[in-house]
């Protein structure tokens, strides 16, 4: 019950007279390399008009335990293939790429091992988002702004997976920023 089933009963809602299918594959924990293995059967055979893809903080994250070897360059160079490939087989999609983040102050959250390289995935997602002409959805800065409002264990506990408020907050950037 994340923030792609809030998204999803919006456009559900706000677009019955188009009966909209939408099919939520994501896999919490997955990395780049991950995807590209279900890659197939799990989005291309659905043949989407409308692809969204939130991917990055386990990519950087698992390699603060050492179970993962992964760069940012090897974040950026499996995504790029992903998406080209994914424009090579369905070149009318829109793609729909949604901004890694983390909250600060949340309890699985160190600043100093998870700053300033952690900025890195996200500066490499926006590169591509020009790159394939993609929608960028702002989760980091929606999450900085929600901040200052409420604190991190409001929106997100552990800084990494949002709990109800920051679900349904998510939802809403997602929403302005593809205009559906």
């Amino acid at each position: 019950m994340g923030y792609a089933l809030f998204t999803a009963t919006s456009i559900l809602n706000k677009q019955a007279d188009k009966q909209p299918k939408i099919y939520n594959r994501g896999i919490s924990g997955n990395k780049v390399f991950q995807l590209r293995e279900r890659w197939e059967i799990d989005t291309l055979s659905f043949m989407p008009d409308v692809l969204s893809i939130l991917i990055g903080v386990n990519d950087y994250w698992h390699t603060l335990n050492g179970s993962y070897k992964g760069t940012v360059e090897v974040y950026e160079n499996d995504l790029r293939n992903l998406l080209r490939y994914t424009k090579e087989k369905l070149p009318k999609i829109q793609l729909v790429l949604c901004e890694p983040f983390v909250l600060t102050a949340g309890s699985a959250i160190s600043d100093s091992a998870w700053f300033p390289m952690f900025d890195a995935y996200r500066t490499s997602l926006q590169k591509l988002t020009g790159e394939f002409d993609a929608v960028f959805v702002p989760f980091q800065s929606a999450f900085d702004e929600a901040l200052k409002i409420a604190p991190t264990s409001y929106w997100a506990a552990d800084g990494v997976h949002p709990d109800l408020p920051g679900r349904q907050l998510m939802a809403e950037v997602w929403m302005k920023a593809t205009g559906l």
